[in-house]
């Protein structure tokens, strides 16, 4: 299982890359493992400020379908238009081509609750 030690994780599967008051997020290897072929990713929040856990998407899978919930309150400023013709990325790049939204942070204070790589591994080992 790829859990890159420079990313942010959530008990919800997301990721994050902070680079300053920016944040990249999208699906962990973990969760799109357990989903399957990814088919279709929507964001319909870009442009919309999004409260932390509140829903910022969804991705469905050939068997179902995941909401994506928002790891910090921020406003969505980008959505990776790559995933309209080619949702695959999620499943075969899910750190890099396969990022989902870029938000601006709203709250900095709300990085400190979420997880290292070493606390989600444990999560998903049990």
């Amino acid at each position: 299982m790829n859990i890159p030690a420079e990313l942010k994780y959530t008990k919800d599967h997301e990721w994050l890359r902070i680079e300053g008051n920016v944040a990249t997020i999208g699906i962990t290897d973990f969760a799109q493992s357990e989903l399957g072929d990814i088919v279709y990713v929507d964001v319909d929040t870009l442009d919309d400020t999004v409260e932390e856990g509140e829903v910022f998407g969804s991705v469905e899978a050939v068997k179902t379908v995941s909401d994506l919930f928002m790891p910090l309150k921020g406003e969505v400023t980008e959505f990776n238009e790559e995933l309209e013709d080619e949702p695959e990325l999620v499943n075969s790049d899910p750190y890099n081509k396969g990022w989902m939204i870029k938000i601006e942070i709203s709250d900095s204070s709300q990085i400190d609750n979420l997880l290292d790589a070493e606390a989600y591994e444990k999560l998903i080992k049990g």
